[in-house]
């Protein structure tokens, strides 16, 4: 270095600007670590890497994996009434309609499927998550499938319940296991597929 030079200062590693903008980071790398790896897959060190901080920054902002995990899980408003809407109108086109629905909150917006897909992976090793996704099913799905058909709210439930385990399963074989020939399909193919087969169970023919 000669002596007109001013000395170059160092970056610290682990530092970003402005406290909400590292959480933000934080959260959007956990979220998509936690989708693609569950809960015990997912690593705090990992996150950090993810996010460009060090591991001792994601501990300041979350004391735990399972905080920043139940952090993650949180939805988005709009997400919790898309169900809902499904079920409003005839019962012509309603099992297309449901798994159209399914599908856009599974597999649509990360900010929405991401943390869907984080319950999935870890609700079979995490207690909260199971609770967690059983909620949103049942509190959501469920709920709203009832709901829409108050001539027998018993077999409603039951049939509601049947239905949630199909898509449950479908999303799993699709995005979780990969089951190449769910995992490659187009997604108007697998609603034309399984539309017939949810309208029969929620509004069978008379």
């Amino acid at each position: 270095m000669t002596a007109h030079q001013s000395p170059v200062p160092v970056a610290r590693p682990g530092r970003r600007p402005g406290t909400s903008t590292t959480r933000q980071a934080i959260l959007t790398a956990a979220r998509a670590r936690f989708a693609a790896d569950g809960f015990t897959g997912t690593t705090i060190r990992r996150i950090a890497a993810d996010a460009g901080v060090d591991a001792s920054l994601v501990m300041q902002f979350f004391r735990s994996k399972d905080e920043l995990f139940a952090a993650v899980m949180s939805l988005p408003a709009e997400a919790l009434t898309h169900f809902s809407e499904a079920f409003e109108g005839a019962d012509d086109g309603l099992g297309e309609r449901v798994v159209r629905a399914f599908l856009d909150v599974w597999e649509g917006d990360v900010g929405t499927s991401e943390p869907l897909m984080a319950m999935l992976r870890g609700a079979i090793v995490n207690e909260r998550a199971n609770e967690q996704l059983r909620g949103f099913i049942q509190e959501r799905f469920v709920a709203a499938a009832v709901a829409s058909r108050t001539e027998d709210a018993d077999d409603a439930l039951v049939r509601a319940g049947v239905v949630s385990s199909m898509l449950v399963g479908l999303v799993v074989g699709r995005g979780v296991v990969g089951v190449p020939a769910l995992a490659g399909a187009e997604r108007e193919k697998l609603i034309m597929i399984v539309g017939p087969a949810v309208q029969s169970v929620l509004a069978p023919a008379p």
